[in-house]
């Protein structure tokens, strides 16, 4: 068998497989995105320091300072954050520096968040007004508020975009046209599979973490 031929035969069997975990796992993945659709308003203040902790730290560990950060109301109190994060986040420091600019004009930040109607506009307004939120982020944090239809580009479903033939390689760099670019690719994939692109974005990650969380 050529080369040419039995990557055709490894793309089949990769998306074969893909059908049948989406099969499996389709009606968690429903009931996740749910939630993150019916998340009161309330929680957006955490969710955004949530998607501020992420970059190159786990989403476990993010988790483990979030609920540090509520246990001492961070929200209404005063006080530098880097202690809470230190165990469980690389670059605390800019992060806490990051975390605490937000805090000073959350209010206003959400608010107008909450008149911009288009889902890739409201990420532009986020990367264009916040630290430490790049597209990636901004797009985190909309899909954890029930938004729909923007790629969050991490490590995990870009191996999986490699896995499953819709990219040629993994990007050096995620610059900012080659994130769209991606995307878009992203969405012409998800298409093709006949599965929403938010299902799969959660899809790829539990099948590399082993579970559904966001």
């Amino acid at each position: 068998m050529n080369k040419k031929r039995l990557k055709n035969c490894l793309n089949l069997l990769h998306k074969m497989n893909l059908q049948e975990e989406y099969k499996k796992k389709k009606s968690l993945i429903e009931s996740r995105l749910n939630e993150f659709k019916n998340i009161p308003k309330e929680e957006y203040f955490y969710e955004l320091c949530f998607c501020i902790l992420t970059p190159q730290s786990t989403a476990r560990g993010a988790d483990r300072a979030i609920q540090l950060l509520k246990q001492h109301d961070f929200k209404n109190l005063n006080f530098n954050p880097s202690q809470y994060l230190q165990s469980n986040i690389r670059f605390h420091n800019n992060k806490s520096f990051y975390l605490m600019e937000f805090k000073a004009k959350h209010e206003e930040i959400l608010q107008q968040l909450s008149a911009i109607k288009d889902n890739k506009e409201k990420r532009e307004f986020l990367v264009n007004n916040l630290k430490g939120l790049g597209l990636k982020e901004a797009s985190h944090f909309l899909r954890n508020t029930g938004h729909e239809n923007l790629a969050i580009l991490d490590r995990h479903i870009l191996k999986n975009l490699l896995k499953q033939g819709a990219i040629k390689e993994l990007p050096k760099s995620l610059t900012r046209s080659k994130y769209l670019e991606i995307e878009q690719q992203f969405i012409d994939f998800a298409n093709k599979q006949k599965i929403p692109l938010d299902h799969l974005d959660l899809l790829f990650w539990s099948n590399e973490s082993g579970e559904i969380f966001k």
